[in-house]
């Protein structure tokens, strides 16, 4: 065994004053770790207290109690920021506007990602739809070519004809509704027509939408042509909403996903399918028209995708062109985003 010999270490160490300069040294050394540790150290958010084992507060949130009100009560106790267990999961809750407002402007590269859930993975291409990508070089690009592409002003007043002839398709529709019940007046002595509005202006919006991205339309019911296929599309778009506004029990406990408690996973399987193929027979389409060479002057949002790829194929890291393709235009079906840019272009 190795033996080192200090000289300062001898019997009499508490008089020797090699001894206690190293001493003095060491704790100097130490104290420093100590305090520079200390305010280095960020401090975290409160936990929220009456989490149970593996499913955290879960219980708390799917309890008699609307989960407002219960997140109420524990930021009256915890403060306006704080975090909870969502299973295996730790999530942040924030309360009042001025931390939220911190989160979304100092913060927001922290908080522009978003979580991968059952529905992101098998109704979004497996996270290619912008709406439901992770923060990184894909988001960034794919979300660029819809802005540029699709919701600046400038494509907006090009695409202008698309709308006002699709407002005058539905007042002539409307139109022809009320004169065919004006037909029949003499039988229930009214002059009126009972009309769905919800329904029509519904259409109304699903048909400029449509006829931006893909250049079609689902007509109104006064002159629908196949109406199982349309209503087949648009219970689809329903189903789609619904699946991703579901928590699944996968979600929280990802090691319970393989008994797809509940049968989401199955459901969301059937809606994804239903939609590609209807998504994939429009870029189909698209491509056999581009091939003969008639879409010049008509172009829509497809075929200004499919040009952005042709021009350059790596135009998007991270997805193939056709997947990057249907994904873009069928999550900007959904009509949230693209009426919101009309009405804001329309009354500028």
């Amino acid at each position: 065994m190795d033996v080192f010999y200090l000289p300062f270490l001898t019997n009499n160490m508490t008089t020797n004053p090699m001894f206690l300069i190293f001493i003095f040294i060491c704790s100097i050394f130490w104290i420093s770790r100590k305090f520079l540790a200390g305010t280095g150290k960020k401090k975290a958010a409160p936990k929220a207290g009456g989490a149970w084992p593996v499913i955290g507060h879960l219980h708390l949130l799917g309890g008699a109690e609307p989960p407002h009100k219960v997140l109420g009560s524990m930021a009256e106790k915890y403060g306006p920021i704080f975090t909870i267990k969502m299973g295996v999961h730790r999530a942040l809750v924030v309360s009042n506007w001025e931390t939220a407002k911190e989160c979304f402007t100092t913060h927001d590269k922290a908080f522009s990602s978003r979580p991968r859930t059952l529905a992101s993975e098998l109704l979004t291409y497996d996270g290619a739809m912008v709406g439901f990508s992770p923060y990184g070089p894909y988001w960034r690009q794919v979300r660029k070519i819809t802005t540029v592409e699709l919701l600046s002003n400038y494509r907006l007043e090009k695409l202008k004809d698309v709308r006002e002839s699709e407002v005058r398709a539905f007042l002539k529709e409307l139109y022809k509704l009320w004169d065919e019940n004006r037909g029949s007046a003499s039988k229930s002595k009214s002059n009126l027509a009972l009309v769905e509005m919800k329904r029509w202006f519904g259409d109304l919006t699903l048909n400029i939408v449509l006829r931006t991205i893909v250049g079609k339309t689902v007509g109104y019911i006064t002159n629908v042509e196949d109406e199982e296929s349309v209503e087949g599309w648009k219970k689809g778009l329903k189903d789609f909403f619904h699946w991703t506004g579901v928590f699944s029990v996968s979600d929280a406990l990802p090691f319970l996903r393989f008994l797809d408690l509940g049968g989401h996973g199955e459901a969301m399987k059937k809606t994804a399918k239903e939609l590609d193929l209807v998504v994939e027979d429009w870029l189909k389409e698209h491509k056999r028209k581009r091939a003969a060479g008639i879409v010049k002057g008509k172009e829509d949002f497809m075929d200004v995708m499919l040009d952005v790829f042709d021009n350059d194929a790596e135009a998007v890291q991270g997805g193939d062109s056709d997947t990057t393709i249907k994904a873009t235009s069928l999550v900007i079906n959904p009509p949230h985003q693209l009426t919101h840019a009309i009405v804001h272009t329309q009354f500028k």
